[in-house]
């Protein structure tokens, strides 16, 4: 885990440094200014990067060791509970919905896009709170 976690921050910074390089010359050379796809796609990636690696750094910091980071490890050493998951969650359903019809909205209607919107926050947000009410509240 802790290699990982290093990969993925030098992956951010990586494409950190590509988005600007990248945004730099397509201002410079391009006749309609910052090219309006490639550099927002690849600041995304850098974010995704960035939003692996603190995951993973912060997972490092509750377990310890992994069984990844042992250079003799087995396979069979991860075996068991990986985190803690709500049983019979219909958030997360919700939430795909909510996507679904917010990407089904930008093709075929902005109308479809504000239900997506709806679904969307509610599986969210149900998914967030899961913990705080009903039969799993701590």
């Amino acid at each position: 885990m802790r290699t990982s976690a290093k990969i993925f921050w030098i992956l951010g910074v990586f494409f950190l440094v590509v988005a600007i390089v990248y945004g730099f010359l397509t201002y410079r050379y391009e006749p309609l200014g910052i090219e309006t796809v490639g550099f927002p796609a690849v600041i995304a990636l850098s974010g995704l990067g960035f939003m692996i690696a603190m995951a993973l750094t912060l997972a490092l910091r509750k377990h310890d060791q992994d069984a990844s980071d042992d250079l003799e490890g087995e396979v069979s050493e991860s075996a068991g509970v990986q985190g803690s998951f709500a049983p019979y969650s219909w958030a997360p359903l919700w939430l795909a919905t909510g996507a679904a019809l917010c990407f089904l909205g930008v093709a075929a209607g902005w109308w479809i896009f504000a239900f997506g919107i709806l679904f969307a926050i509610y599986g969210l947000l149900s998914w967030v709170l899961e913990f705080s009410t009903g039969q799993h509240a701590h």
